[in-house]
């Protein structure tokens, strides 16, 4: 269909190539974007109504509606109120963005049926400079006499929509935020991700947000808080100056850069920092700030796509775990770094990882956080329970919770684990160590061993909290017989009718099995398989 059709007829093809998604101003990125700051910027050009063509002023747009759309603004509106013109605006623009045609003069005794909807005072556009625009194109006949009381009125009157424009402005952004939190809560709720939703319109992309979650200061806080964690990379960096002197050494996932500037502080020869989170702009900048930039090289990107300046790495440092160790799926991209860049001799840092897991018995967390909802102010909320015990509950228990004593059951040396390796299942056995009311569920963790050569053999029975290392390494645990870390542990807790009391000495054996989920490779769910007391159970448990 050509433009050039009945007058007051909006026209489909200029805009064919837009989305029928009416949520949001979709098929008008490149008109947006003349419009992105946040304040009214009454400078910027108009946009028209009917394609992406702007100018400098109402009046200019409109007439070249006129000429290039057969609309005339003036002939259509004539009977119009100011606030239906914004109306009007705004569902000539809606329209516009879904191909819709109307032959706006010939409707134009149902226009203001056409319009009365209050949503049309909505700006369609965010800061829609055409809507402040339009007392340009009031009726031209009030001139101002000489005591200029006429103006007077008229700038007094603009003031006043002006205002009003920018409080509807205001409040339909509010609007927008709270029906996207509402929306986002409600998927959470129904165990599904907003990723996953906007993926039924487009390819999957798993590393997005997970690559943007990282460039805000917030989350690099937490972390470099958590001493447990921080203070272990830099003691065994410092504390063995020997390994790294003159060494080049590749930080996967560098975040502010702050095991680059251990290794560099060491004695290394050459740091190589690779993020693929706006935070690597920061991390370049501390850098510079402690004088390392002769040293330290940072890289923007994925460490499976960017390409470095050298062959070989003689260490690969990284700080890649996630709750439960494997959560975030790190881990891939740091064993890929290994294949393609670390010297058959070179080192990681960590060496190895065990997760390990243990029998829990807690009444007091059951009843603060599951039974609590049986009676809330004297009310029956038991339908909150629905599905309460199927997300792992990612918190730090107290020693007193353990049922047994923890026991590992999957091994991770990374100088030899491949990326097939990381989905598995793997057999457990724990003994119930005291007499208890009921088995609430299973713990989770992990702990953390550096070692000062990769040939080194961390014994299978070891625990982090307890190993002595001669030759200089050091290990830090997850788990709830120490210090807190901002990992905590993953709390399973079972259904209510696989809880049972248990005996000291009553032995549970069963299978753990780590797998991806299939709508997000990012993210884990764990399944249990255990039998007790001549009973067999198993449950799955999804991580968030």
């Amino acid at each position: 269909m050509s433009t050039s059709t009945q007058k007051g007829k909006l026209p489909a093809d200029d805009f064919s190539d837009t989305s029928s998604d009416t949520e949001s101003s979709a098929g008008w990125d490149d008109a947006a974007d003349v419009n992105a700051e946040d304040d009214v910027n009454e400078t910027s050009p108009a946009i028209c109504l009917f394609c992406k063509e702007t100018r400098d002023s109402a009046r200019e747009i409109f007439r070249h509606c006129e000429e290039k759309h057969n609309f005339d603004w003036k002939q259509v509106t004539k009977d119009l109120d100011f606030y239906s013109r914004i109306k009007l605006v705004n569902y000539i623009r809606s329209q516009t963005a879904t191909g819709t045609t109307r032959d706006l003069a010939a409707d134009a005794s149902t226009l203001p049926k056409l319009i009365e909807d209050e949503k049309y005072l909505q700006p369609f556009l965010e800061d829609d400079t055409l809507l402040f625009s339009l007392d340009d194109e009031e009726d031209e006949e009030e001139r101002p006499d000489s005591s200029g009381k006429s103006e007077d009125r008229s700038i007094a009157r603009i003031r006043e929509l002006e205002e009003k424009l920018l409080d509807l402005t205001t409040q339909f952004k509010e609007y927008k935020e709270a029906v996207s939190m509402d929306f986002t809560k409600r998927l959470e709720s129904e165990g599904k991700d907003l990723e996953n939703v906007k993926e039924e319109r487009k390819e999957r992309d798993d590393d997005t947000h997970y690559f943007d979650s990282y460039a805000y200061n917030d989350i690099h806080e937490i972390m470099l808080k958590d001493t447990v964690r921080t203070d272990a990379y830099r003691d065994f960096i410092y504390g063995n100056k020997h390994l790294f002197k003159d060494k080049v050494v590749l930080d996967v996932g560098c975040g502010t850069g702050v095991l680059s500037m251990f290794a560099a502080r060491a004695g290394a020869k050459k740091v190589i920092s690779v993020d693929n989170s706006n935070i690597i702009d920061k991390a370049r900048a501390n850098v510079f700030a402690n004088k390392l930039d002769g040293v330290i090289t940072c890289l923007r990107g994925k460490i499976e796509e960017v390409t470095l300046p050298v062959d070989k790495v003689d260490i690969i440092v990284s700080e890649w775990m996630g709750y439960c160790l494997l959560y975030e799926a790190m881990l891939d991209s740091v064993l890929y770094a290994r294949d393609r860049y670390l010297a058959p001799d070179g080192l990681m840092v960590p060496s190895e990882c065990k997760i390990l897991i243990a029998a829990i018995n807690d009444s007091e967390y059951v009843n603060d956080n599951i039974n609590f909802w049986n009676h809330v102010y004297g009310f029956n909320m038991t339908a909150m329970k629905d599905k309460i015990r199927d997300n792992v509950d990612i918190i730090h228990l107290p020693d007193i919770s353990l049922a047994s004593e923890p026991v590992a059951f999957c091994h991770l040396p990374l100088h030899t684990v491949k990326t097939e390796d990381l989905e598995f299942t793997k057999p457990f056995q724990i003994e119930i160590k005291r007499d208890i009311e009921s088995l609430d569920g299973f713990l989770v963790y992990f702990d953390n061993f550096f070692a000062t050569s990769r040939n080194q053999i961390i014994p299978d029975d070891v625990k982090a909290e307890t190993w002595k290392d001669p030759n200089g390494g050091i290990a830090f645990t997850t788990g709830p017989k120490r210090k807190e870390t901002h990992w905590r542990q993953g709390f399973l807790v079972v259904d209510e009718d696989k809880s049972a009391e248990m005996k000291a000495g009553d032995v549970i054996k069963g299978d753990v099995t780590y797998r991806k989920r299939e709508e997000n490779s990012r993210a884990y769910d764990i399944e249990v398989a255990w039998e007790a007391q001549g009973k067999k159970n198993k449950q799955l448990w999804f991580m968030k």
